[in-house]
């Protein structure tokens, strides 16, 4: 189905560190495409600098919050996003991202590859490697050959109709584990779900994370 509007929406708690390359990787995406897109950060219990940062992108609509809480965020991110672009539920796509990580340049074009066949989009997550500790590095790309990240679901490379999203109810308040859970519900509802390892977006390497049992914690727990 044609898409008409993408909206990005990004939650972020105190990221300053990373909040720029995240924005500025988000602005070489948008403009590979020729879709109108719009941009969406919750700045959530920040304590440091990220809304200093976040001023310096004119482009970006910024909403402050105090819920402590990546559910309620990322959905706070699409009730201001739909609201101010006024398209069209089933013509508006959502591109999820996080405030650590940096997308690819193709970013956008492979959701809107997936938004052509499906209603939501799984896309594969990578740490950089190169802050990585060497034996952590080593497990890691042993244990990640081609296809190891199917079927993983990461809030940091996910995709949904607008539609689809207010079908299911959108993201629970839940502390970790809010996408997982929403591409449960997805499914269950019947949406069709594309995933591919194609065009990953690469995510911070920290072992000590903003969520209790989020990426961090899986990092810290490779075997080393």
């Amino acid at each position: 189905m044609t898409v008409d509007h993408v909206l990005i929406a990004v939650p972020a708690r105190d990221e300053e560190a990373t909040l720029a390359d995240c924005l500025h990787s988000i602005e070489v995406a948008r403009n590979a495409v020729a879709v109108p897109s719009s941009v969406v950060l919750v700045l959530d219990a920040c304590t440091d600098g990220s809304a200093e940062v976040a001023r310096r992108f004119a482009g970006t609509l910024v909403i402050e919050r105090d819920h402590g809480n990546v559910g309620r965020s990322r959905h706070d991110a699409v009730l201001a996003g739909c609201g101010a672009a006024g398209a069209a539920p089933e013509r508006t796509w959502i591109a999820f991202t996080d405030a650590d990580s940096t997308v690819p340049r193709s970013w956008l074009r492979e959701h809107l590859r997936a938004a052509r066949e499906a209603d939501a989009y799984v896309g594969a997550v990578v740490p950089r490697l190169t802050d990585l500790d060497e034996l952590r590095r080593r497990t890691w790309e042993r244990t990640h050959p081609p296809g190891a990240t199917l079927g993983h679901v990461h809030g940091a490379n996910l995709g949904v109709r607008a539609r689809a999203y207010f079908d299911v109810g959108g993201f629970l308040p839940l502390f970790v584990g809010e996408d997982v859970d929403l591409v449960a519900r997805l499914r269950a509802a019947r949406h069709p779900v594309a995933e591919s390892e194609r065009h990953p977006v690469t995510t911070s390497s920290r072992l000590v994370g903003r969520a209790p049992d989020g990426y961090a914690s899986y990092l810290r727990g490779l075997p080393t």
